[in-house]
């Protein structure tokens, strides 16, 4: 399987989180949509099928690479 690369897996997890929020506070159709196109991404590029076990796989992955610094 393809692993994708760290810095992709932080942008990923950084845009979930983002979006999270985003649509708890505000619930607007655009937010689920974007969330559920990260969700999505998040499970291809981990290779996992619900996004509980892509952020589990991704945040490991991030560990085992010795973690990857947020954008500032």
């Amino acid at each position: 399987m393809l692993m994708a690369h760290p810095a992709v897996l932080r942008h990923l997890i950084d845009q979930y989180e983002a979006l999270t929020a985003l649509h708890a506070e505000k619930g607007t159709a655009e937010a689920r949509q974007r969330l559920d196109d990260v969700s999505y991404t998040l499970c291809v590029s981990t290779g996992t099928r619900d996004v509980e076990s892509a952020l589990s796989h991704a945040r490991d992955r991030l560990r085992r690479a010795g973690g990857v610094p947020r954008p500032s």
